[in-house]
């Protein structure tokens, strides 16, 4: 937003979206040492957010285990390469983790993603005392709902049929695991996996 950070300052944009969260996360933080908690966020959250930042997108929120990032650019079929490439960065890189948390006997856990691309509002949003650097917007809304899918259907990632058509030839890359509705969402979604 070159520096207009003002209260309200929003822009349109289009964009990538990349929702995610930890696999059972609520069992794991009822049932392990609270004194495990912060290091497991931490570990998880180091492996996801670099590979997002490595593949050119950018991190807005942190809510408890789930990160909410964008992918942005000219060309929208290269910011949806850029989140796949990101996505499937973090899933090695939390194998990786897991290997050492296992050895360590430590709680391990795995990563649900949803990626969609669509337009949204970019920018500050909140009270006179308290602004959030957010996008908003019903993409937003859905793919925090597809995200929430991966449980359900049994996948560690899935994508939009809006994400699967800006891709491109995305036959070479993805398969439909059926049309869903999402909750709060008025149209039923074909989403799709690697």
């Amino acid at each position: 937003l070159q520096g207009r950070i003002a209260r309200g300052v929003a822009d349109r944009i289009e964009a990538v979206l990349w929702f995610s969260d930890l696999r059972s996360y609520t069992r794991i933080s009822d049932t392990a040492a609270p004194e495990q908690i912060i290091p497991l966020l931490n570990d998880y959250a180091d492996a996801i957010i670099s590979t997002i930042h490595e593949n050119s997108g950018d991190v807005l929120k942190l809510i408890g285990d789930g990160t909410l990032a964008i992918f942005t650019g000219e060309d929208r079929s290269n910011a949806c390469h850029a989140a796949l490439a990101a996505a499937i960065g973090a899933r090695r890189a939390v194998a990786k983790i897991n290997q050492r948390r296992f050895a360590e006997n430590q709680p391990t856990t795995d990563m649900y993603l949803g990626l969609h691309v669509g337009e949204v509002f970019y920018g500050n949003i909140g009270s006179k005392e308290r602004l959030d650097f957010t996008v908003v917007g019903p993409a937003v809304n859905e793919v925090s709902r597809i995200a929430g899918m991966c449980r359900s259907v049994d996948q560690p990632l899935l994508v939009s049929s809006a994400f699967a058509s800006a891709i491109g030839e995305p036959s070479k890359l993805l398969v439909s695991v059926g049309r869903y509705a999402l909750r709060g969402v008025g149209l039923p979604q074909d989403l799709y996996t690697l």
